[in-house]
């Protein structure tokens, strides 16, 4: 039997393996901004991304709120070398995608959305 960590990780594999090479790394964080699984962070620190995508989560989180757009459901940060996608996995969880500058992000946000939901059900059980 897996372990939760081994789930979430698998959970992130398949993000990548679906994504067809868009996505160059993804990570699960906890809305706190603490690490909980990453794959493929290898050139960045995973504290640096986890503090940084809960930050960018709130401030999204309350703009949306305060202009009523209704309830947030992703960020999407676009530099010159590619995506940095923030989405809400559940209410304890954050899924944070690095996407290539080619990315289809219409597919990789249906992968996202599909996924998350894993994510909070195997964070639950």
């Amino acid at each position: 039997m897996s372990t939760r960590n081994e789930i979430l990780l698998n959970i992130l594999k398949e993000l990548e393996k679906s994504s067809r090479g868009q996505v160059e790394a993804s990570a699960i964080i906890s809305t706190q901004g603490l690490p909980i699984s990453s794959a493929n962070l290898d050139n960045v620190d995973e504290g640096v991304v986890a503090a940084m995508a809960a930050a960018i989560l709130a401030v999204s989180e309350r703009a949306t709120a305060e202009l009523n757009r209704g309830q947030f459901n992703r960020v999407l940060v676009e530099g010159e070398n590619g995506y940095i996608i923030i989405a809400g996995a559940g209410s304890e969880a954050i899924l944070v995608v690095l996407a290539n500058k080619k990315a289809n992000l219409g597919y990789i946000f249906l992968i996202m959305t599909r996924l998350s939901t894993e994510i909070e059900k195997t964070l639950r059980e």
